[in-house]
């Protein structure tokens, strides 16, 4: 079948049925070559072939501006998801009693930034997530006067759940609050336009559905909160002219990349523009696949008499399905897809399936004929 990402640059689809990208992209060939490109340069000629790479560092800049609709002055490079957040956690100036709203269910790295900040005397305000979303209305009900920032995942990690970011970012403005957003459960697999959506701070680390490498991610700021805050850990990197290294006093670099702070991973900020650009060319239609794809593997489960942890509404539902089997340990099933070459994440409380744009229909059935084949084996023992 036609897929929106080709088949052809991704090699593990000729070795294992891929539907992991929760938890780790593939590199696709694009990338993987320009990666290589960059490794040899840095053996062959250290500093003459490392160096015009760094130089190349306002394009990377710029790919990712465009790849989520804003200006290249407002993206940082920096390590990963949780470094985005504490820039802004670390670097508003807070004042006792202001608040937070933050669920319960965030992954740690968009967490434990916004929690160290009860040492400022801040309240956090922790959504109980299973009982309600945290939806529009639900957001309303529990803005006050204090609130100074609204933060989630556009995405959930645990279930797939997908929030609507355009009507929280309306809510929190009207309260004078940031909408502050990781976005890496989400973004490559759905498009952004961050500037038009209302949100202030967007930042995801790159290696999963941005399929680059570990240990790069992207601070998007909206201007007016890039001049609101303090830069909490500056660098060498974080001054105006950044080669005048014995001019202490000179003033600090006027867009987002004094949040950069020292040296970056310049070959990460390579694979990260390098398949932005990959997935930007099919940026369209990968959501409508992907979704196709969770819809095909929700009513197989279902059809099994399985259990679907994720909301499958169709404003809700993401490239994320989270399901159990009765009477199946998720985590012996999950070492069974494995065995067939079939890779997910397995924990006690499910399985968590993610497929992305090069993923076909055909891959989704042999799961769910396996896991049939595998329910009584199971359910026996």
């Amino acid at each position: 079948m036609n897929t929106p990402l080709d088949r052809a640059l991704f090699p593990v689809t000729q070795h294992f049925n891929y539907l992991n990208h929760a938890a780790a992209g593939i590199l696709p060939i694009p990338t993987r070559d320009a990666v290589v490109e960059f490794t040899h340069a840095h053996s062959d000629t250290g500093i003459l072939g490392v160096f015009p790479y760094e130089l190349r560092l306002p394009e990377y800049r710029a790919e990712i501006a465009r790849f989520i609709g804003v200006d290249s002055d407002e993206i940082a490079i920096l390590r990963n998801t949780g470094d985005g957040a504490n820039a802004i956690a670390a670097g508003l100036r807070w004042e006792s009693g202001d608040e937070i709203i933050l669920g319960d269910n965030e992954f740690p790295s968009n967490a434990y930034p916004w929690l160290a900040c009860r040492d400022f005397g801040v309240k956090v305000r922790l959504l109980e997530t299973g009982k309600q979303r945290l939806t529009p209305d639900v957001l309303r009900a529990h803005m006050t006067k204090r609130t100074r920032i609204v933060t989630l995942s556009w995405v959930s990690f645990e279930d797939g759940y997908r929030h609507d970011l355009a009507a929280l970012a309306e809510i929190a403005h009207e309260y004078g609050a940031w909408l502050c957003v990781d976005v890496m459960q989400a973004l490559g697999a759905f498009p952004l336009d961050a500037r038009a959506t209302g949100i202030d701070a967007v930042y995801a680390g790159g290696a999963k559905w941005l399929m680059a490498l570990q240990g790069v991610s992207f601070l998007y700021l909206r201007k007016p909160l890039i001049e609101e805050l303090r830069v909490a850990a500056p660098g060498w990197r974080s001054r105006e002219n950044i080669w005048d290294f014995l001019k202490y006093d000179q003033p600090i670099v006027s867009d987002a990349t004094r949040f950069e702070g020292g040296t970056l991973n310049i070959v990460g900020a390579l694979s990260l523009a390098q398949s932005m650009r990959v997935l930007a060319a099919a940026e369209d239609r990968i959501a409508k696949h992907v979704l196709n794809l969770t819809d095909q593997l929700y009513e197989g489960i279902s059809r099994l008499g399985g259990r679907i942890i994720s909301d499958r509404r169709r404003e809700t539902s993401s490239g994320i399905v989270t399901f159990t089997i009765p009477h199946c340990d998720p985590i012996a099933m999950g070492k069974t897809l494995q065995k067939e070459k079939i890779v997910t994440t397995y924990r006690s409380n499910g399985i968590r399936v993610s497929p992305h744009g090069y993923n076909t229909h055909g891959e989704i059935n042999h799961l769910l004929d396996v896991v049939s084949q595998a329910m009584p084996v199971l359910a026996a023992v």
